[in-house]
């Protein structure tokens, strides 16, 4: 008979096992899920609101080149495209407000499922406009996706109107 550790049982000598434990124990005392909801809301609305600055010329006006660039330089590239956009000052507009609108629901923390939501549809044109920006598109997908699917956290307007449901 054998005294070996069964193959199927890790053994991993204490001297190992307790730094990786405490450690670990660190690292989760650190990335609270609070903390992680308000990192994530704050940094999905930082790139949409700086981008969407930039369109506006007052209030509710947009600047010549927000509508120059969904005229001349932006194209859908769907199967036999690309394609201009079909009403370019349209789509110049409800991209401003989205761009803006959505960033300021995040970091309040109001509707903020809602506007993840926003921001994730607004990330699949952006992706169909410009493909080959998939790397940074994927990233703004899945940070959209985890707002939308875990919620707002406690530092939210959301959870003080009782938005406190979070998936396990």
């Amino acid at each position: 008979m054998s005294t070996q550790p069964s193959p199927s049982k890790t053994f991993v000598p204490a001297v190992i096992a307790a730094p990786i434990a405490r450690a670990r124990q660190l690292v989760e005392r650190l990335a609270q899920p609070w903390l992680v909801q308000l990192v994530l809301r704050i940094a999905l609305a930082v790139p949409f609101w700086r981008s969407g600055i930039l369109k506006w010329h007052g209030f509710l006006q947009l600047n010549d080149t927000a509508i120059d660039l969904f005229t001349d330089e932006f194209k859908l590239h769907l199967p036999g495209g690309p394609y201009p956009f079909p009403a370019p000052a349209v789509f110049a507009f409800l991209s401003a407000c989205g761009e803006v609108g959505f960033p300021v629901l995040l970091v309040l923390g109001f509707g903020t499922r809602f506007a993840a939501v926003g921001l994730l549809l607004m990330t699949c044109i952006i992706e169909l406009t410009v493909p080959d920006g998939w790397p940074i598109h994927i990233t703004w997908a899945a940070m959209a996706l985890a707002i939308a699917a875990w919620g707002p956290g406690l530092i939210s307007i959301d959870y003080l109107l009782g938005d406190r449901s979070s998936r396990t």
